[in-house]
């Protein structure tokens, strides 16, 4: 399992170290991290004993990859290391829209898993979408992100584009979603200071009962809609034919397509 070599360490890869770190699930002297340009989370590890850009000959004591760059230098990263991996190393990528195949075949035929986090995995809430055809390799995913929060297996890895656009990229819809509310709360004249409060501390606590309470949304919903009253009156705005359902069918196809794209 390890030394778990990361290579990029950026938003999400910074995420899945803090969150290692916080939960105790991997000592810092367990990791291994290449990044050209490390940030906060990757020079906490170094503090916590991880070795930062360790030269090539190092790479082979690897025995889980976990490929985090950006989708778009995958590539890259691959010949730059896989010549210098163990022949066992399973890799582990979150790079959007890659197939397991092709990063398999860069990687020199080694077991793929691949995984679609998100960036809560820093405080141990994070949620990851998981796929692999080895289970050898699966349950390498898994026991790095089960630390990190829930996790779901996928059955199809084509399936990884529409998890992406649920799950990848959903908590940037949450904050467009705060974003908008609390312009629209300022607009109706409230303080920027008091829109933001509001806005923030009644959607986190909404998220929290629907997670504590076991409650299917619809039903929370109709529990706070009163008939004719204020709530109605905006949901009917909400859910009205051009409103969020249609809005998140678009949105969510437009993130498989691009997710499509990426891995083509």
């Amino acid at each position: 399992m390890t030394p778990i070599l990361m290579l990029g360490a950026g938003r999400m890869g910074g995420a899945m170290i803090e969150g290692w770190l916080a939960a105790a699930a991997f000592d810092g002297r367990e990791l291994m991290i290449r990044d050209p340009s490390p940030g906060p989370a990757a020079r906490a590890a170094e503090a916590a004993g991880a070795m930062l850009n360790p030269p090539e000959a190092e790479l082979a004591r690897a025995s889980t990859v976990v490929l985090a760059v950006k989708p778009q230098l995958w590539r890259e990263a691959a010949a730059e290391t896989a010549a210098w991996l163990g022949s066992s190393a399973v890799i582990v990528s979150i790079a959007a829209g890659v197939k397991s195949g092709d990063i398999s075949k860069a990687f020199g035929g080694r077991c793929v898993a691949r995984v679609m986090p998100t960036t809560a995995a820093a405080i141990g809430q994070g949620t990851a979408s998981l796929y692999a055809d080895d289970p050898a390799a699966l349950a390498r995913a898994h026991a790095l992100f089960e630390p990190l929060g829930a996790v779901v297996d996928l059955t199809d890895e084509a399936l990884m584009h529409a998890a992406t656009a649920v799950s990848g990229s959903a908590p940037a819809y949450l904050y467009a979603f705060i974003e908008a509310l609390e312009a629209a709360g300022a607009s109706a004249g409230l303080s920027p200071k008091d829109a933001q409060r509001l806005a923030r501390s009644t959607l986190t606590g909404a998220a929290a009962l629907l997670a504590r309470s076991g409650e299917e949304p619809s039903d929370l919903r109709r529990q706070v809609t009163s008939p004719g009253g204020t709530t109605e009156a905006a949901l009917n705005v909400l859910l009205s034919d051009t409103g969020l359902p249609p809005l998140l069918r678009e949105a969510v196809g437009a993130a498989v397509r691009r997710s499509k794209e990426l891995g083509a």
